[in-house]
């Protein structure tokens, strides 16, 4: 029985661990090297997982969300160097990765030392999930930025004469409606440059989240100075380090040239005009030289929307919209969908913020699919339009895609490419005399050209906030819905090919694979005025549960009145309504599952407006075996990993 016992065991043993081979993802490439790992826990803390339930007045409960976050966090982190002890991970230091954990190496690793060290944790009993924290680069900036005079300044802000420009956004309507709001707008990127003329009043503080020396270029780490200092590469320090897998290249001034975009001073006789006149821009530092860890990118997001992060002060300005111009290295993780669920949803009196992202410059050498963060979910995902109206050659595309907006080009220039406040320094700040940017009187206003998705996904979060300065209660998923609403239709030129998987550089777009058309800003102040459906997030419930759908905070414009709710199921298994012709419905959650639920609202004027409700339907899970037998098999798996490993390695050998 015992000998049995035995070989059964070490049987189990080794098909657990081909398990946890198998479903193993890929091997991290050789040339990715990353700074730590990002770690999600099967049980979340009690802290982590009920900080948000606090009631009371929305100062005080912030305090008392971020006091939770606060000792959550110092939990975890002593969590994460236990569960690198027993699984035998050299720590350097734990922190968090926006809503996840943090364990920090003491130098970066790759290839199959990475992988050991990933295979560890993932076979540990307690961790649901690992990825590598790895510099995550900026949208790529399109090549063609020229020296030339300034001409056909910001085309992209005009109305379409469908002439010569297909694209433009059709701003001088918009702005007779509303030229302003004072809505905060983040821009998680490379920080800004403060002394720009153009942006004298239009910036907030902001933070800067570049916790790792080396990439800040500022020498520090995390400090509430957002300026930009410049993200240069030289040639000797690209490929080395951690900046294995950069190229050498100049700075960028990335984050200057968007905050400009959305909000430079206008109506000055001077520079260019931002999209919204009033709005402050929130700059929140999360990339210097070669990119931002994925760490830093995600705690940013967090701060930028007025949630907690460990060891930054409360962000006294929460941002409504949220613009991240970011490269896609790889499918949506889950460590970017639960940030990013949670930046946009309305929790603890804090509404939730739009994330509006770039679709991405991957094209037309890479593949035309969208990676992180313009495939993750309950975010906009902009990509570029050419001034005639077709797809840039550049633009990766797909159905995530909600629309298209300007994004330049290169053909004509500069007439085709977008203008903004920029820096002329190739490396440090630089005066306009120092590169070949452009210098509008008066003395010291620097301007540049440029082209991407970067500098499309600008242009709707300028114009979802002004929509918000019309109607404040809109949520993120209904400035979307109200956007694609509005877009006109996309153009067609017979001497370009429609967009598809054969055709993936200059072509003619589709719904199919660039969202709803063209964005215009004066369709959509138009349709924020309606009315807005507002429901209150459901929590997960037992099969079996009655749930309330509750409406009753939906809202109309001053002046008008709703007049009508109507109800309706559009996901899950068929559940009958209660009450679906009112503001607070009800229904049975007969099975497990997810159920989605939209709520329709009509005003006195015939306007209307909807949103849509989530709920899982779920059994609980066990309750956690204390170490006992699981712990036991982890420890044998992993035991049976090593072993593996080393067998492996003499066969090498001696090969």
């Amino acid at each position: 029985m015992r000998r049995f016992f035995s070989t059964g065991l070490l049987g189990f043993v080794a098909l657990l661990s081909a398990s946890a081979w198998s479903a193993t993802p890929a091997p991290v490439q050789e040339a990715t090297p990353a700074a730590g790992l990002i770690i999600g826990f099967k049980e979340e803390g009690e802290d982590r997982a009920n900080y948000r339930t606090e009631r009371g007045p929305w100062a005080s409960d912030r305090e008392r969300a971020r006091k939770a976050w606060d000792r959550s966090a110092r939990r975890d982190r002593e969590r994460v160097a236990r569960l690198a002890k027993e699984a035998g991970v050299d720590l350097a230091g734990a922190g968090e990765a926006g809503n996840a954990h943090l364990l920090r190496f003491d130098r970066p690793l790759k290839g199959q030392a990475l992988e050991r060290a990933l295979r560890r944790l993932r076979l540990h009993p307690e961790v649901a999930w690992v990825e590598p924290n790895v510099l995550v680069k900026r949208q790529q900036l399109a090549p063609g930025e020229p020296d030339d005079p300034l001409f056909g300044l910001q085309w992209h802000l005009q109305p379409p004469d469908n002439i010569t420009n297909f694209s433009g956004l059709n701003l001088p309507a918009a702005w007779s409606i509303r030229h302003g709001s004072s809505v905060v707008v983040a821009v998680v990127d490379s920080g800004v440059r403060f002394d720009h003329p153009d942006l004298a009043g239009r910036l907030l503080p902001g933070y800067d989240m570049v916790s790792e020396i080396d990439i800040a270029n500022d020498g520090d780490g995390r400090d509430a100075d957002a300026s930009d200092p410049g993200d240069w590469v030289t040639a000797g320090e690209a490929g080395q380090g951690v900046f294995q897998g950069c190229d050498a290249s100049p700075s960028a001034w990335h984050g200057t040239f968007i905050a400009g975009q959305i909000a430079a001073a206008s109506n000055n006789a001077a520079g260019v005009v931002g999209l919204n006149w009033t709005a402050s821009v929130l700059p929140v530092r999360v990339s210097g030289k070669c990119g931002a860890l994925l760490s830093d990118l995600l705690d940013g997001l967090r701060w930028a929307a007025g949630l907690s992060v460990a060891g930054a002060p409360a962000n006294p300005t929460p941002a409504r919209v949220i613009n991240l111009s970011f490269g896609g290295d790889a499918p949506c993780s889950q460590a970017y969908q639960d940030t990013i669920d949670e930046v946009t949803r309305d929790d603890s009196g804090r509404k939730g913020a739009l994330v509006v992202v770039a679709a991405g410059n991957g094209l037309p050498q890479g593949n035309s699919a969208l990676l992180r963060p313009a495939d993750c979910q309950r975010v906009m995902a902009v990509g570029a339009a050419r001034k005639d109206g077709a797809k840039a050659a550049y633009s990766n595309f797909g159905a995530g895609v909600a629309l298209m907006a300007p994004g330049g080009s290169a053909e004509s220039s500069p007439n085709n490419l977008l203008v903004s406040t920029d820096n002329c320094g190739k490396t440090s700040p630089g005066s306009p005399a120092d590169g070949d940017c452009l210098n509008v009187p008066p003395p010291g206003h620097s301007y540049g050209y440029k082209q991407g998705t970067s500098f499309s996904a600008p242009q709707a979060a300028g114009v979802a906030s002004l929509m918000l300065g019309i109607n404040p209660a809109l949520s993120p998923a209904q400035l979307i819905d109200r956007m694609k609403t509005g877009a006109r239709s996309h153009t067609f030129d017979p001497s370009h090919s429609t967009c598809s998987a054969t055709h993936t550089g200059v072509c003619n777009c589709t719904t199919a694979t660039c969202g709803a058309g063209l964005l215009d800003a004066e369709r959509s102040m138009q349709l924020a005025a309606g009315p807005a459906a507002v429901i209150v997030p459901l929590a997960q419930v037992e099969p079996g549960s009655v749930v309330a759908l509750d409406g009753r905070q939906s809202v109309a414009i001053s002046g008008s009145t709703i007049v009508s709710y109507q109800w309706q199921q559009t996901q899950g298994t068929p559940v009958a309504l209660t009450a679906d012709s009112t503001s607070l419905a009800g229904t049975t959650l007969v099975a497990e599952g997810t159920y989605t639920f939209r709520l329709t609202v009509a005003d006195d004027l015939g306007r209307t407006g909807s949103d849509t409700v989530q709920v899982v339907a779920a059994r609980p899970p066990p309750p956690p075996g204390g170490g006992g037998s699981s712990g036991l098999f982890w420890g044998l798996a992993l035991w049976a990993w090593v072993v593996g490993v080393a067998v492996s390695g003499r066969r090498r050998r001696s090969a």
